[in-house]
């Protein structure tokens, strides 16, 4: 269905690691370093030799130990050990190898050892989130990568990418309007009453070449409301622009839902349907390439073109739309609505339209090669 062919000029935008250095190790010999054994040593020989009894200081009490309890040892290098304090042997000349082997055993049990270290945990990234029904859209079951960007729809209103239409409703019919716009507990929802005011709205500028997925539900509504996701021309240039309606619920019970490729002067078209209940979640996507336009739903391919001579001419943009087709009402119209979760929209890289190319040129080979055998013969 021709989705914004008339009525679009009138709308308005509304709206490393760190390196850690490894404690210094020094060497020591039973507890005490070589000069301070020389100078034990030393006041030993000392006191022979002048026949006294030279007494050194005596050590101060040794204060009560406050827990035997190990710290818990703290990730990352420990700190620096503490100075030894001296030693307070009493040396005498009588008994004084006895006497010197315990100063040193007493000062080696001075010296202290920096704590084992624990290695570090590696920081942690902020978790990446995940969109409610991730597991089954097409950008992670079709490892379409990280989207260029994304909508959640947080917050109580649209972000300033969106721009609501602002002007007369699907050919002339109705209007569209901001005031049917809503946004609350990430959901967008679009409302529709019985004289037509709805809304629509495009996301910004678009691209040639692309991914596109939303998250809609759209409960039954009246016959005469349409629910849509699609790809509008940035050049406003329809019909020769081209237009993908990938998402177009025209059952009023949401239980079908089709596909529209327009092209061309004289609005051609050529579509698909597929059975599912659209009243509940679902994930719609269109992926378009320079081989092939596809679309999927839940993650899965539901219908495929690859008739590259009907496809837009140039950069594309999302839009979604629920428009109003008044000769489809049947008595009094009664107010509907769409919701949409989230949307996102993902870039071609380079691999990807390599891909692609190496694709279209397997495809017309094979093409030409079963052109030349000719028909089977019976």
């Amino acid at each position: 269905m021709v989705a914004r062919q008339m009525g679009n000029a009138a709308r308005t935008h509304v709206g490393g690691p760190v390196h850690r250095s490894r404690p210094v190790c020094r060497p020591v010999i039973l507890g005490v370093s070589g000069s301070r054994l020389v100078s034990v040593l030393g006041v030993a020989v000392l006191a022979v030799l002048a026949g006294s009894t030279p007494a050194l200081a005596a050590p101060p009490p040794a204060a009560p130990a406050a827990s035997t309890a190990p710290a818990p040892a703290a990730c990352g290098p420990g700190p620096a050990p503490a100075p030894r304090r001296a030693a307070g042997p009493v040396l005498a000349v009588t008994g004084l190898l006895p006497t010197l082997l315990g100063a040193v055993a007493r000062d080696a049990a001075a010296v202290p050892t920096a704590p084992p270290t624990a290695p570090c945990p590696p920081a942690r990234r902020p978790p990446t989130r995940r969109s409610v029904g991730d597991d089954t859209s097409a950008g992670v079951l079709q490892h379409w990568g990280t989207p260029a960007r994304v909508d959640e729809f947080d917050g109580t209103a649209l972000g300033d990418a969106w721009g609501v239409y602002n002007g007369p409703g699907h050919g002339g019919n109705g209007r569209r309007t901001p005031k049917a716009v809503s946004v609350r507990d990430g959901i967008l929802t679009i409302t529709g009453d019985s004289r037509g005011n709805t809304a629509g709205m495009e996301w910004g500028a678009g691209q040639r070449y692309g991914r596109w997925e939303g998250r809609v539900k759209a409960p039954a509504s009246d016959r005469s409301y349409d629910a849509l996701l699609l790809l509008w021309p940035d050049a406003e240039n329809f019909p020769v622009g081209g237009e993908i309606d990938f998402m177009e619920m025209m059952d009023p019970a949401r239980q079908r839902t089709n596909v529209f490729l327009h092209y061309g002067k004289h609005n051609d078209q050529i579509s698909g349907e597929v059975r599912v209940d659209a009243t509940q979640w679902h994930n719609w996507a269109v992926e378009w390439t320079p081989t092939h336009i596809a679309t999927f739903l839940d993650g899965k391919q539901w219908w495929r073109t690859e008739r590259v001579n009907i496809f837009p001419p140039g950069k594309m943009h999302l839009c979604v739309q629920l428009d109003w087709f008044p000769r489809s009402a049947r008595g009094p119209v009664r107010q509907s609505t769409m919701q949409v979760d989230w949307v996102k929209e993902y870039r071609l890289g380079p691999a990807d339209l390599a891909r692609s190319a190496a694709d279209d040129a397997r495809r017309v080979a094979a093409s030409v090669g079963s052109a030349a055998r000719g028909p089977a013969r019976p």
